[in-house]
């Protein structure tokens, strides 16, 4: 009896048992194991919300989580019924994110969901719809994208109304800057259709309008600079006779009347003699001028970056003069510094002799201006920007795509010649969307970076041990080609860390950090990736690793605005999101207090112009206690690394996803 009796008490514990965990399974199933129409209809509603909330709209992260999860309804089940719908549907939003944010790399990722459910998924019900969307975005869109503009060019004039009407708008800077926005959007929307040359004009009238109000050298700048766009831009359009009128009477006897003879030439070869016979002598310079202190240049066949020092800020402009066969003159684009003159030890001369430059040239142009002249063989598109705390400005010169694939970059510091085949050799035969990978170690030589809570610690050292850690990983275990910014400890200025990697060819660019606060109990991980910066933490972070200040970080705009139309921003954080997250699990499985602090975006000198998709990480707070302690600790470092090869290692696949299927000579290798 007392034995049946116990039986019953056993049934009874291990059906209460049974059922707990039966509950624990229902709640905690769809956290980890959503089917792909469970994981289509959660994307459906994330969707759903988003429309509904115009101001989500507005940040492109909301946008991209979106497309996450209809993108992973595919990577659930490729070959399921659901994989083709999620693969259109993120193509769908991505055309919607473009009509917000413009970039061309945008409507290139819907263009590649679309072409990807055709060639996957030939008899899907989304493959006729694609070939729909495929086909809009060819003729048809010109037209739509005609009146697109038409409409936003409508709505800027209404708000320039608006300002102009109102003595009260115009003593507040937003008001114009606001009405400057929607001019922009109807330039972006057609940057060469026939509204696109009154859009600029406008935005040029704004800024000149806006410096009589705050009285900035800046704002009347960036007017002089919109006029010339529209002149030299659109010289057939009504738009460009007007700017003559600007030019001249804002900056007379420069740029607006400049001989197209290039009147520098001679100066330049008098300089090159050692004699300064035409040229100002610097003892006979008005002081207060900013010094030209010199011009640096970093190249391969398809792209060049030139670096021009100088050792304050100063105004500058430039220009692109045509080709003359008749005076034997070739293409030319010239810079013009005001209020400067050239320092003493200048090297005037700077022999180039790529595939797309000549030369570059420097020279006194008048008593209180510095002009640098660029000889041009070919080129396709071409750069400006200024960077801050010390000023220079850098010119990105880039040619054919083409070009890419024959050129041949100087050998890695990782991978020196030994008869052997490269790892890079390897994933190209493998058909590796990703074969180089440049990994760029912050800081370094007189730049010690942040320093540790521990004494004698500083980001320099660690990160260059990290970088050297994960180089290793990614040539044994990636395959890939790994090229180091700097293997030793040296001073590299952040706009030679992105030229490297353009001219190594890179297929990624890796920056690697440390952060720290003054409050030592902040801990965590983040990834970065470019673009503007959406909170304070993140501006914080730009302004310490840019070595420049919050005020700088919010002057990039503009820059942003114009260099990001070529960025590789959607790759990017992309490949930010899968960094991030493979980091954090596998660090959890080793250590505690692991804290993922996500994805953020924010204007990076260092990732400003790269060509391939590039994130910056911040690998743990050096100023806390803890996390101080582990970045020096091998054991820690590897874990770092073996996380974020886990990440690249998960992009290569999603966008090449027969990149680690090894031929069986290489399977048997292995093992």
């Amino acid at each position: 009896m007392q034995q049946l009796s116990n039986k019953s008490l056993y049934s009874t514990i291990f059906r209460l048992v049974a059922l707990a965990l039966l509950v624990n399974m229902a709640i905690i199933w769809p956290a980890w194991a959503l089917t792909p129409k469970q994981q289509y209809h959660q994307a459906e509603k994330t969707y759903a919300t988003l429309k509904k909330n115009i101001r989500y709209q507005k940040y492109r992260d909301k946008w991209l989580a979106c497309i996450e999860k209809y993108q992973k309804v595919y990577r659930l089940d490729p070959s399921g019924p659901w994989a083709a719908a999620g693969l259109y549907k993120s193509g769908i939003i991505f055309l919607e994110l473009y009509t917000h944010s413009y970039l061309v790399a945008d409507r290139q990722e819907a263009v590649d969901a679309f072409r990807r459910v055709i060639q996957r998924y030939p008899k899907s019900r989304y493959t006729p719809k694609s070939r729909t969307q495929l086909a809009d975005l060819g003729g048809p869109a010109v037209r739509s994208r005609k009146s697109a503009t038409t409409r936003h060019l409508k709505k800027a004039h209404a708000e320039y109304n608006r300002l102009i009407e109102s003595a009260a708008r115009q003593q507040y800077r937003d008001q114009w800057e606001k009405c400057v926005d929607h001019f922009q959007v109807a330039y972006r929307s057609d940057t060469s259709g026939p509204d696109a040359a009154e859009s600029l004009y406008m935005i040029g009238l704004l800024f000149k309008g806006l410096s009589d109000k705050s009285h900035r050298e800046a704002d009347l700048d960036q007017a002089m600079e919109y006029f010339r766009r529209v002149k030299y831009e659109f010289p057939g359009s009504a738009f460009a006779d007007r700017t003559d009128a600007e030019l001249a009477g804002n900056n007379p006897g420069t740029v607006a009347t400049v001989d197209e003879d290039d009147p520098l030439a001679g100066i330049i070869a008098q300089n090159q003699n050692d004699s300064l016979a035409g040229t100002p002598d610097a003892a006979m310079l008005p002081t207060g001028l900013v010094t030209v202190q010199g011009l640096r240049f970093w190249s391969n066949p398809s792209y060049t970056r030139i670096v021009i020092d100088a050792d304050q800020e100063t105004r500058f402009s430039h220009r692109l003069l045509k080709k003359d066969p008749s005076i034997k003159k070739p293409q030319r684009l010239y810079i013009d510094l005001s209020k400067s003159r050239l320092g003493r030890n200048i090297q005037k001369f700077v022999p180039i002799n790529d595939e797309l430059l000549s030369d570059a040239r420097a020279g006194q142009y008048t008593g209180e201006s510095v002009r640098i002249v660029v000889d041009i063989k070919s080129f396709k598109t071409y750069k400006i920007f200024s960077l801050k705390n010390p000023f220079r400005i850098v010119l990105d010169v880039w040619g054919d795509d083409s070009d890419r694939q024959t050129a041949s970059p100087s050998t890695s510091p990782l991978t020196p010649s030994t008869g052997t085949l490269p790892p890079g050799a390897i994933a190209r035969q493998l058909a590796l969307g990703v074969s180089r990978i440049v990994i760029d170690p912050g800081h370094g030589g007189k730049d010690y970076g942040a320093p540790g809570y521990l004494k004698g610690v500083h980001e320099k050292n660690v990160v260059l041990q990290i970088a050297k850690r994960l180089a290793r990983k990614v040539e044994t275990e990636l395959k890939c080609d790994a090229v180091l910014t700097r293997t030793t400890d040296r001073y590299l200025t952040l706009e030679e860390r992105t030229a490297i990697a353009n001219t190594q060819n890179a297929d990624l660019f890796i920056s690697i950090h440390t952060n720290a606060v003054r409050d030592k109990r902040a801990y965590g991980i983040e990834t970065f990736f470019l673009n503007l910066a959406t909170d304070d933490d993140a501006i914080r972070v730009a302004a310490r690793e840019n070595a420049t200040s919050a005020k700088n970080i919010s002057d990039l705009e503009t820059i942003l605005n114009d260099l990001m139309q070529n960025a590789k921003i959607s790759e990017s954080s992309r490949l930010a999101a899968m960094v991030q997250q493979e980091v954090v699990l596998h660090l959890k499985n080793s250590f505690s207090h692991i804290r993922s602090k996500g994805v953020k975006q924010a204007p990076f000198y260092v990732l400003l112009g790269a060509q391939m998709p590039a994130l910056l990480v911040e690998t743990s707070f050096i100023s806390n206690p803890r996390e101080c302690k582990r970045l020096t600790s091998a054991k820690y470092q590897e874990a770092l690394c073996d996380g974020i090869i886990r990440g690249i290692r998960k992009y290569i696949k999603e966008t090449s996803p027969t990149a680690f299927i090894y031929p069986s000579t290489e399977r048997d290798k292995k093992g």
